[in-house]
């Protein structure tokens, strides 16, 4: 049966080593990227029977964009119709929610580069005089808002001042390091920190879902509209909102005042989005023409893309994705015996042909393969699948008074459920009597993972393209997706100094050594990347896009 997909010291075997314990801690809000996250559990249809021959593992495929020199000559004109997984809750970036509309309207002020660092955007520069204590944010000449109002530094700290005064904001964390803010000039904000903080540019480079604080919202609209700017957003990016319907279909037209428009950008004129959330019917319209453009959240639409030859892929594994939790808090995975165990019971080949059409990407920690964060070290220090190992560290841990009986908490959709049966065959044949229990999404997320009443709980999720903040919220002791109570004071070292640090190849070093030391602790028990995937007809070009599928709509035109 498949399914479709969404879109850490000691040495081995001695168990606990390098983790302490730790109280229960209260759960706040959803992780920033819950929405992307949760994706793949809203799924309900289960994909084909596998292919004969099909190879393992899928080809990264113009992860950020396409070649937009090879493409020619862009085209000015045309509607892009896009089909969405979901229907957007509104366009306020201080409450969370997937929108694939935001960044059209609002753009960005940073934007992260394909090596995960940072580039100016609609801003011209961000710079700290001194370590990433302080931090000056420039922004570029003349950039104004659809509403004729200009972006300018009292623009930006208003927006900022919003996420610091809502504590559920996704943007929220981010601020509470900053201990004041100022205007210096109309083209300049700077920000003071209570320490040196090298990553506060990604924070406004993030995608809206992430709650990024580089999205900014026109100060005059805010007054005008109050709450209502979830359904009236106003921005700086390359579209604004003409029409609304919700739940049927969303239309922006070109800002004719964009700040690029000196170099003809958008070549749109315009935007329509569709929320098509049956995975069925969001591939079929792709397939027969009744859109130009899908926003894949699964493994059966990539696969399938993959193989159509009249279809476009833009796909990156990236990093995170798919894995389950151990609750490090409670028996018998507050044991790591048991928790390599789990690990070493899991066969991936099989995991790939019965549940992935036999074509999955592997994970053997959290960065990806082919991350400048990735070691041998770290590759070889992973628990590689080996039943008998897998045995006989159940057998210790049983013969010393644990209990091998797990009870293995997921939501109800056909291809968690599907995964959960694949799961307690292969822990019975290692010696683990897995007990699952099924639940709906919303009682999972609210009732199971943030409450942490769990032993063990799969998570679904999308690819990440830096690893600020989402290793942080991972690993970090009270990081907003460490669900599993994970705490180890070396591991919170590494990240808060990685994320202090303003000095790139320090940062490398330091994550290398996050992966190495979760691939050690073992606080989740990784298995496969994420499958969130941009699907075009080939007229579609010029597409600019981060891994989360968020994307830069002004150089997108139709060769038609």
């Amino acid at each position: 049966m498949t399914q479709q997909r969404s879109c850490s010291s000691g040495p081995p075997g001695t168990p606990g080593r390098g983790v302490r314990r730790r109280g229960s801690r209260a759960v706040g809000a959803l992780a920033l990227s819950l929405g992307v996250v949760l994706l793949a559990a809203c799924g309900s249809n289960v994909a084909p029977a596998a292919a004969p021959g099909a190879g393992d593992g899928i080809t990264a495929t113009n992860p950020v964009g396409g070649d937009l020199a090879a493409e020619g000559q862009p085209k000015s004109g045309g509607v892009l119709v896009m089909g969405t997984d979901r229907e957007a809750v509104g366009f306020d970036p201080t409450v969370q929610n997937t929108n694939q509309a935001a960044i059209a309207i609002y753009d960005s002020l940073m934007k992260l580069g394909r090596d995960g660092t940072v580039e100016p955007y609609m801003a011209e520069s961000m710079e700290s005089p001194d370590e990433g204590r302080t931090w000056r944010l420039v922004l570029r000449d003349g950039v104004r808002f659809s509403d004729g109002t200009p972006l300018d530094a009292n623009a930006v700290i208003t927006n900022v001042q919003r996420h610091i005064d809502k504590a559920s904001s996704p943007g929220h964390k981010f601020t509470e390091p900053i201990v004041s803010m100022r205007a210096v000039d109309a083209k300049t904000a700077e920000f003071s920190l209570n320490g040196p903080f090298g990553q506060f540019p990604v924070t406004f480079a993030g995608s809206f879902t992430g709650g990024s604080l580089g999205t900014i919202v026109s100060p005059a609209a805010l007054a005008q509209y109050g709450e209502q700017i979830a359904r009236n957003p106003v921005g700086a990016g390359p579209f604004k909102m003409v029409s609304w319907t919700r739940d049927s279909r969303m239309v922006l037209e070109r800002n004719p005042d964009y700040w690029q428009k000196d170099k003809g950008l958008p070549y749109l004129d315009g935007l329509e989005f569709r929320p098509l959330p049956d995975t069925e019917s969001r591939y079929a319209s792709i397939e027969n023409g009744d859109v130009d453009q899908i926003f894949g959240g699964y493994h059966t639409e990539l696969i399938r893309a993959l193989d159509n030859p009249n279809l476009r892929v833009y796909y990156g594994p990236g990093n995170g994705a798919e894995y389950i939790y151990f609750n490090v808090e409670k028996a018998p995975f507050d044991d790591r015996r048991m928790r390599e165990a789990l690990i070493r019971g899991i066969d991936l080949n099989a995991l790939a042909a019965t549940q992935f059409r036999s074509r999955m990407t592997r994970a053997s920690g959290y960065f990806g393969s082919d991350s400048p964060y990735t070691t041998p070290e770290a590759e070889a220090a992973w628990p590689a699948y080996d039943p008998e190992k897998a045995k006989q560290l159940v057998q210790e841990y049983v013969a010393g008074g644990g209990s091998a009986t797990v009870q293995y908490k997921t939501t109800n959709a056909p291809n968690r459920v599907a995964f959960a049966e694949f799961l307690q065959a292969q822990m019975a044949a290692v010696g683990i009597t897995l007990q699952p229990q099924f639940f709906d999404l919303a009682q999972y997320s609210s009732s199971v993972v943030q409450s942490q009443d769990f032993q063990i709980a799969g998570w679904v999720g999308g690819p990440v393209d830096a690893a600020y903040p989402a290793a942080t919220n991972l690993f970090r002791t009270g990081g907003n997706a460490n669900y599993g109570g994970y705490s180890n004071p070396q591991m919170d070292s590494l990240l808060d100094q990685a994320t202090a640090s303003s000095d790139q190849a320090e940062r490398t070093r330091l994550y290398q050594q996050v992966q190495l030391l979760a691939n050690q602790d073992l606080p989740v028990a990784f298995y496969s990347r994420g499958y969130l995937s941009t699907i075009t007809k080939p007229e579609v070009k010029g597409v600019v896009r981060y891994l989360t599928r968020d994307q830069f709509f002004a150089t997108t035109w139709l060769d038609r």
